[in-house]
């Protein structure tokens, strides 16, 4: 009886893995003979999530598009994204065991990018004119038959114009605020700004400042101090120590190069994305003046340089999550003033990879005279 049992389960178990064994070939055959279609990624869609001193979460919705008539639990079918920046990696990561019903089913997931890396993306926008090439690169791995389908990559440009404002044709006064002496004591009629020479380590800004002495004697400016602020957060201050003498009634092009220091840029990072990826910019300027022997110190007021910063990484800010939507389109879009809800299933896992009395007549006049810018696990980011 014992022998009989054993003979008789030997030979379900047989006829068991036999038909598993047919089942598996059969559907590995109708793969390969199309009547089965293989998965594909039909688009992908990013965003910013929650954002910490230390990592900003990107989230990230796949649209994979299954052609067959059931849903199944695709454990051999992955998904591979990569999200680059000027070709900086922001995002690399892999979503394996997908379970998807028939047609269009949304993937999403989140990984984290380490903010003490955003220098590299800064320093490559700066070089590159202030201009950034977003990069969504996705694929489909089929397991069984080691096959992958590429998704059309999607590209959009990201812009933005922090300096230029800084070059302007107003004349400003400067006024020194200080007893015995009638103001304004110069004109600065011109300023103007461009980048310098970007580093790992800072952003140089290379400033130019046309000033006309309104005295009849001479003036020395013996330094020039500024300080730089990115919502309120501290990113360069200094001085320049180079002296310029302007005869009276004359003029003269003051130069002063400031610096964003990039190590403090991951700080501002945060408080970009916290105000809605807005920025507030702001260079205040004081200069050391010497007058008939006589040296002050002037607050540069009227110097004061502001200018708002506002991007949108993603192209997805704004959105909600009835509007937000992933048609898979090849699109690129430009923004002129610049990088949904998480969901996860139980059996997916995701891998990453991867800036005076007869003096006192003095005006404007004088200034005509002389002078006029699930699981994840996270290694690859940034």
């Amino acid at each position: 009886m014992g022998i009989l049992k054993s003979v008789l389960l030997g030979s379900k178990l047989k006829i068991l893995l036999t038909a598993v064994l047919a089942l598996g070939i059969t559907v590995a055959g109708a793969f390969s003979l199309g009547v089965l279609g293989a998965p594909s990624v039909g688009g992908v869609q990013n965003s910013f999530g929650n954002v910490t001193d230390e990592t900003t979460e990107i989230k990230s919705d796949l649209v994979v598009n299954n052609p067959n008539p059931v849903g199944a639990n695709l454990g051999s079918v992955s998904v591979t994204y990569n999200v680059t920046m000027n070709e900086v990696a922001m995002a690399n990561g892999t979503k394996r065991g997908i379970s998807i019903g028939a047609g269009n089913s949304t993937v999403g997931f989140s990984t984290e990018m380490r903010n003490d890396r955003i220098p590299v993306w800064w320093a490559s926008h700066v070089r590159n004119g202030e201009q950034t090439t977003l990069r969504v690169d996705a694929s489909v791995r089929e397991g069984t038959l080691d096959r992958t389908f590429d998704a059309p990559p999607i590209e959009r440009q990201i812009s933005t114009d922090i300096i230029s404002q800084f070059n302007s044709s107003e004349t400003r006064p400067v006024n020194a605020n200080q007893p015995l002496v009638s103001d304004p004591v110069a004109y600065v009629n011109e300023t103007s700004a461009n980048w310098g020479d970007v580093t790992d380590d800072e952003t140089p800004i290379e400033m130019r400042f046309e000033v006309y002495n309104a005295k009849t004697m001479p003036m020395a400016i013996t330094e020039i101090g500024y300080n730089i602020t990115m919502n309120d957060v501290n990113v360069g201050s200094g001085t320049t120590d180079r002296e310029h003498v302007i005869e009276g009634k004359t003029s003269e092009t003051v130069e002063a190069e400031t610096a964003i220091e990039n190590d403090r840029l991951d700080e501002w990072w945060v408080t970009h994305l916290e105000n809605n990826q807005v920025t507030d910019l702001r260079i205040d300027f004081y200069a050391k003046i010497e007058i008939g022997g006589e040296t002050f110190r002037v607050d540069l007021e009227e110097m004061s340089y502001e200018k708002t910063i506002e991007t949108d990484v993603f192209g997805t800010k704004g959105e909600t999550d009835a509007e937000s939507s992933v048609d898979g389109s090849d699109e690129t879009t430009e923004t002129d003033d610049a990088a949904p809800t998480e969901t996860t299933t139980d059996d997916s896992e995701t891998t990453d990879e991867a800036d005076d009395s007869d003096e006192g007549s003095d005006s404007g006049e004088d200034t005509a005279t002389e002078g006029e810018n699930t699981t994840t696990e996270d290694d690859g980011l940034l």
